[in-house]
C-alpha cells in the first residue's frame, strides 16, 4: 500500500526559495509516476509538476515553468520540487501525488493519480 509524507513547508520572503519533499514508502518508488499539485483557498487543485517513472523527465505548468525544479532520489525513495523566486501567487498549500501507470499526457491530470500525500503549506509573504 503506498503512502506519501511531505515535509518542507513553511514562510518564505517574494524572490526567496523552499524545497518541499515526500518520501514514498514501499519498494517500487522507481516505477511509479510523482507529480506535485498546489491549492489556494477558493481554488481547484492546480498541476505543478510530474515525472513518469524510470527516469522520465520532469514538466512543468507554465506558471512556475523556470523556477520550479522536480527531481527523484531512488535510494532514499523521495521526491522533491525545488522552488526559486518565489512569489506571492505562489502561496498554497502544495501536494505530491503518485500513480503506478500513467502516460506521459495524464501527467497533468489530478483524477488520474491514486495516491495523495497529505500536503505541506508554503507561505510567500513579507
Amino acid at each position: 500500500q503506498v503512502q506519501l509524507v511531505e515535509s518542507g513547508g513553511g514562510l518564505v520572503p517574494p524572490g526567496g526559495s523552499l524545497t518541499l519533499s515526500c518520501k514514498f514508502s514501499g519498494n517500487t518508488f522507481r516505477t511509479y509516476a510523482m507529480g506535485w499539485f498546489r491549492q489556494a483557498p477558493g481554488n481547484e487543485r492546480e498541476f505543478v509538476a510530474a515525472a513518469k517513472g524510470n527516469g522520465g523527465r520532469p514538466i512543468y505548468a507554465d506558471a512556475v515553468k523556470g523556477r520550479f525544479t522536480m527531481s527523484r532520489d531512488n535510494a532514499k525513495n523521495t521526491v522533491y520540487l525545488e522552488m526559486s523566486s518565489l512569489k506571492p501567487e505562489d502561496t498554497a498549500v502544495y501536494y505530491c501525488a503518485a500513480d503506478c501507470c500513467l502516460i506521459t499526457s495524464s501527467l497533468g491530470l489530478r483524477s488520474q493519480y491514486d495516491h495523495w500525500g497529505q500536503g505541506a503549506q508554503v507561505t510567500v509573504s513579507s
